[in-house]
């Protein structure tokens, strides 16, 4: 991760314009290839962001981030304070609470249940930015990453977007689709699933479990 503190202003330009004026701001860049622009306020939320995968081009005073859409990040820099790189290595990825871990067991053991001939090839298959949970083949033959939540949010989405980004970089593997698994999806994030070519399906934790409840709902 690099770690850049500096005087800086920011245009970004896309599905909408926005500028953020000159100040000194906190500019992460991830091993993953997201920029992230943050200012001394507020939690996690960046002010403005460029997720992977993208294309960081420097240039003297000038960064300029560009990803598939065509959305352009433009960082203008006054001064830099503080440039810094370290090595985080491989993630673990977030340790799942109980209803998810037996959820994502659960669904190992009958992966038909989320798709009709879905099939699993291993669990917690591992990448560079995280295991995904289930890895699968379709009836057709396609393989397919599953990511499983007990609240299927935009951040599930954009997590499982990193994985199918790093899997179909391996030619044995692609192309691969994916598909969020969650008790519940969120509206959000089943439109954000949907410009991504990415399934949700929605389950019955107690139906899982053999307790009497819902069908499963695929949107």
């Amino acid at each position: 991760m690099r770690l850049v503190v500096a005087r800086c202003e920011v245009d970004y330009t896309g599905r909408l314009a926005a500028h953020l004026p000159m100040a000194v701001r906190l500019i992460m860049v991830k091993a993953d290839g997201c920029v992230a622009v943050h200012s001394d306020e507020g939690a996690y939320k960046p002010l403005n962001w460029m997720n992977a995968p993208n294309h960081l081009e420097e240039g003297e005073g000038e960064w300029v981030v560009t990803n598939r859409a065509g959305e352009r990040l433009v960082i203008r820099i006054d001064e830099v304070l503080s440039d810094s790189e370290y090595e985080l290595g491989v993630a673990p990825g977030l340790t799942k609470d109980m209803v998810e871990a037996e959820l994502q067991r659960l669904l190992a053991d009958a992966p038909q249940v989320i798709e009709d001939g879905l099939s699993l090839l291993r669990r917690e298959y591992p990448t560079d930015v995280g295991p995904v949970d289930l890895l699968c083949r379709d009836s057709g033959g396609q393989v397919v990453a599953v990511e499983v939540k007990r609240k299927g949010e935009i951040d599930g989405v954009e997590q499982l977007t990193r994985y199918l980004e790093r899997l179909n970089r391996d030619p044995g593997l692609a192309p691969v689709r994916g598909i969020l698994v969650a008790q519940a999806v969120t509206p959000q994030a089943r439109t954000l699933a949907a410009s991504r070519g990415i399934a949700c399906v929605e389950v019955d934790y107690d139906a899982l479990r053999g307790v009497e409840g819902n069908k499963l709902r695929l949107f």
